[in-house]
Order: C-alpha cells, then structure tokens, then sequence
C-alpha cells in the first residue's frame, strides 16, 4: 500500500486553518456532571456500544478501509510522520476516500477507487452487470433472492454467475453482539424504563435477522421524549447509489415491478449518543402542537397520505441532545456533518406497524461561538450579502430554519419515492427545505415566529444558499442547495450583482419556495425516475451568479475538511 498525498499536502489538510474541528461535550461539561449516577453508568456502556459503529461503517464504505488503517498504524510504530498525518485525515472522513468542502475527493490511498455500490457490493461490479445478473434470476425464478438483493440490510457478494446477499446480523455479527452486550449493560443502569426497554429492544433486533426485530426497536424508539440520556441507531441510505439504478432499466424495473419486488437503498449504519437537554427540547416541542397546521397547508395534500395527519401529531417525538458520540456514519466528515435527523425514513418497516417518527438536534454541531467562528461568519456576510440586510442574518435563525426542514420530513408523500432511484434523496432534502420556508407564514400568523423572526429565517436562509464548488450529484445536501440557489435567483426573490453581493427580495422568498415545493411533491407523487431526472437537470445548473459569490467564499474560508472531537467520550472509553 502507498499513501496518495503528499506530506506537503497533508501538513496543509491537517492544519488548523484547513481542518475544522467540531467538538462535542468535554470531560468536565455540566451536563454530564448533572446526571444521576446511574445514568452516568450507563453512559459509559453507551459510548461503548458506539465504538462499534466505526467499524462497521468502514466496512460497508470500502473494503480496503480497515486494510488501510492497520497499514497506517504499522507505518506509525515506525515512525512515519506521513502516515501519521494521513491517519488524522482517515479518521476525520472515516475511510480512505472522502469529500472536501469544496467538493474534491481526499484519496488517501494511491489508486484506490470509490464504487457507487460502495462496499455494500462486490467492488468489481458495475450496475449494467446487475441489472443483467438481476434480470436473469428474476427470469429464472429466484424472486426471494432478488429481493434479498436489493434490500435496505443486506451485504451482496458473488455467488458464481449469481449474487447473493447476507444480512447485516450475519456480515456484522461480531461488532452487533458487542454492541448489544453493551446496550444491554446500559438498559440495567439508566434510570429512565422506557429507554431501558428500548435499549433491550435494539440489543436483541442485533442478534437476530428478522426486520421485524428492527422495526419493534424502532418504534420505541420514536415514542422516546422524556429521557436523560439519547442513543440512536441510525440507518440512513446517501452512500449507495447502485441499488436505486435499477429503476433505470425499463425491462429490470417491469420485472422488478411484476413480481412485487421493492428497492430500498442499503443503510450506512451510524450511532449518536447524547445528554438531552430540556430547555432546548422545551423549545422543540412548542413547534410540535402546529404539526397538524403545516401538514393543512402543504401543497396537493388531497393527493397522498402523510405521516402527520390534520387531526393527529402523536406520533412525532422531538429533543435537543447534546452530543457526547457520534460514530460509524453519524461521524464521518465528509464534506460536512449532520446538525439533525428525522427517523425513522418512510422505508423502514416501523411505520407500517403504527410506529412514528422522532427529530433529535445535534447542539453541538450547529452552536459554533468561538472568536473563530464568529469572525468567519462576519468575514462572509460582509464579503457576500448586502449590508442593509445584515441586521435580519441571525445564527440562531438557521436552527429555526431547521426545526422546520426536519418536520417537512414527515409531510409530504408517504411512500413511492423509491422510484425515484438515485435522486430520491436529492428530491426529498429539496422537499423538506422548501416546506420549511413555504410554511412560514402560516406558522408565523399561527404565532409560532414574530414577522421580523421570519425574516431572519428567510434572509440567513438566502445568504447560506451558496456553496464554495459545485458538489457532485451523490452530495444529496449539497445539490439540493445549487438547485434551490438557481431557482431562486430564476424567479428574482434573490440576486447576486456584479461584484458578487447577494441581495434577498423577502417579499418573494415564500411564494417562491412554495412554487418550488409543489413542483417537488407532484415530482414525488409521479414516482417516475425520468421525471425525477429531468427535475434536477432543469435546475442544477452552476450560474455566473452562483460561481461569484463561490469565489468570495473561497477567499474568505480556507477550510477543507473537518473532524469530530469527543472529548468526553474518549474519556468514557478508558
């Protein structure tokens, strides 16, 4: 094995300018401090369980991810200064191939190669030899295999001229035991019974390969509110695009449909561990009571079932946690980290059983007031947006902002959306954007926002909508924020002048995001992958525009990549 970048590179990469670092709790922090022994406890056992998670993720993104790291160790022991940089890189974006903020691969590795089937697929297939091999089993009868195949939990490897798939609780089965035995520790320590039940939950639907296991799990999950402590298993699907191609092949998707075959994407596993913190889940959950009002009001909502009905919102839990742990695919820095999450997805077999959803907020990574940060946020506004809109750009208005993307999650199309292959998860981040500021101004009549509150939402939003490179279309997030940039500065509610100032026109914002949210939904309800490609051709388009203000951003942010510092956590492991 060769390290791919130079030690001159990697001094640069690795340099606190360049490398952003996004630390949860410390050792000392009050909210550790404040728990109950047994909590404490059982936050040990929990930060353990995480541990697992990380290799299980390298596993899934690369198969020569955890080769990599052991020859980076080895090369360490001896002394090599490269390899210890390279190993501060590897364990930032967790694995030997990643993305910078600018939207270009970091290859740790001399020649390795990145797969749209990741590691979640044999490395030398390529999606015209699935979907024949796919073609052929179906023809030849072995339907219960297929949809093995294609199944949201399975690991696929050749099988001679075949595949065949196994799934998770096999190919994982030595990191899962460990991590249920730790859970299960958990569940005799935490005070609080209904996460205990939830931990024993989870503990036991690692051990056994039944999805009803999960979805069990799963719905405890989401009724959790009231608890000291948060744990999360995460089971989300933006690293595989090959499963969702598929749907690209007419003959394949007539098979796959004819025999009643689903396509679910395979989940990346990831774990967070939290404190919850109540005067910001006390926050949340003012919001919760005007659920039903948002789902009112979203457009053709006589057209489909959603999650969250206008006479029901019971079944959406939500909390404030701040972070002790985030392992596996919650920690990956790749670009950016997750500041909230909303599951679990419309995929997952909970939902068909009565379970519901839960928002958990990361607060750690969306709270950023160090000297640093403040400064790099004043250096863009005044680089980038016009000044007479500064006294409307809060900080604090893009958590607002995404208090609302995250319940949008739970509006809109039900099901369906699978059919949409690799653009699903473009479309539905796009849907929950766009919900969050078509519903302001009912929330803010409803009086859930002050109109200069909504202004913030609205200007912050606008002045965030630019990138510093056009991402590549697997950067679900990132898409989605050049297709909203285009649309806006198309339909004139935002402008970027000459000299690459951003100007908002706050009048428009709202009926234009709400144009761009039916569009959205009735591209959801087509459930046609054509319709759904055509939608981001027509607007992930890089303008002059858009690239002006990219290069103010890259003049003023020298940042590359990122990493997540858990201090606490680290401590918890010894």
């Amino acid at each position: 094995m060769e390290i791919n970048l130079s030690i001159e590179e990697l001094e640069k990469r690795t340099h606190k300018d360049y490398l952003i670092r996004k630390q949860m709790l410390k050792e000392d922090a009050p909210e550790y401090n404040s728990l109950s022994d047994g909590d404490k406890e059982a936050l040990k056992h929990l930060v353990r369980a995480a541990q697992y998670a990380n290799v299980i993720y390298m596993k899934q993104d690369n198969e020569l991810n955890l080769p990599f790291l052991n020859f980076l160790n080895d090369e360490i022991s001896k002394g090599n200064k490269q390899a210890e940089l390279t190993k501060i890189l590897f364990d930032a974006q967790l694995g030997i191939i990643g993305i910078d903020s600018e939207s270009k691969k970091v290859i740790l590795l001399k020649d390795a190669q990145e797969k749209e089937g990741k590691a979640f697929y044999p490395s030398d297939l390529s999606k015209e030899e699935l979907h024949s091999i796919l073609k052929s089993m179906i023809k030849n009868g072995e339907i219960e295999e297929v949809k093995n195949i294609l199944n949201q939990r399975t690991i696929v490897k050749r099988d001679g001229n075949k595949l065949k798939a196994n799934d998770y609780t096999v190919e994982f089965k030595e990191e899962f035991e460990k991590m249920a035995q730790e859970l299960e520790l958990a569940s005799k320590l935490s005070t609080n019974a209904d996460f205990n039940e939830y931990l024993t939950l989870q503990a036991k639907a690692l051990r056994e390969n039944d999805p009803m296991l999960d979805a069990y799990a799963d719905k405890k999950w989401a009724t959790l509110q009231d608890t000291p402590l948060e744990f999360t298993l995460s089971r989300e699907q933006y690293a595989d695009l090959m499963t969702g191609s598929v749907v690209e092949d007419e003959e394949l998707k007539k098979l796959l449909e004819g025999n009643n075959i689903n396509v679910i994407s395979k989940d990346s596993i990831g774990v967070r561990v939290g404190i919850v913190n109540k005067k910001g889940t006390e926050d949340l959950l003012k919001v919760k009571n005007y659920l039903p009002l948002m789902a009112e009001n979203m457009p053709l909502k006589e057209k489909y079932e959603q999650n969250i009905s206008s006479d029901d919102d019971n079944l959406q839990t939500m909390v404030d946690a701040d972070i002790v742990s985030l392992r596996g695919d919650e920690g990956s820095y790749r670009g950016g980290i997750t500041i909230a999450q909303n599951l679990p997805n419309n995929d997952k077999l909970s939902l068909t059983i009565g379970g519901g959803r839960r928002n958990v907020y990361h607060r750690q990574v969306r709270t950023s007031n160090s000297p640093e940060a403040i400064e790099r946020r004043q250096k863009r506004l005044d680089a980038t947006l016009n000044k007479e809109l500064h006294k409307f750009y809060n900080p604090e208005a893009d958590h607002w902002f995404t208090i609302g993307h995250e319940n949008v999650h739970s509006l809109g199309p039900k099901s369906g959306t699978e059919a949409l292959g690799k653009y699903k998860n473009i479309i539905e981040e796009n849907k929950a954007d766009m919900g969050a500021l078509a519903l302001l101004q009912c929330l803010t009549n409803a009086g859930v926002y002050t109109e200069e509150e909504k202004n913030q939402i609205l200007v912050t939003f606008g002045a965030n909508c630019f990138l510093k490179a056009k991402p590549e279309l697997s950067q679900a997030h990132r898409v989605r924020t050049v297709m909203q940039a285009y649309f806006f500065i198309s339909e004139g509610a935002i402008s970027v002048n000459n000299d690459g100032i951003i100007n908002i026109d706050i009048e428009k914002m709202i009926p234009t995001a709400n144009k761009m949210l039916t569009e959205i939904i009735d591209v959801q309800l087509s459930q046609d992958f054509n319709k759904g490609e055509n939608f981001i051709k027509k607007y992930f388009n890089w303008t002059e525009e858009i690239d002006a203000v990219s290069k103010k951003l890259k003049e003023i942010d020298k940042s590359l990549n990122g990493v997540v510092i858990t201090p606490l956590a680290d401590l918890l492991c010894e």
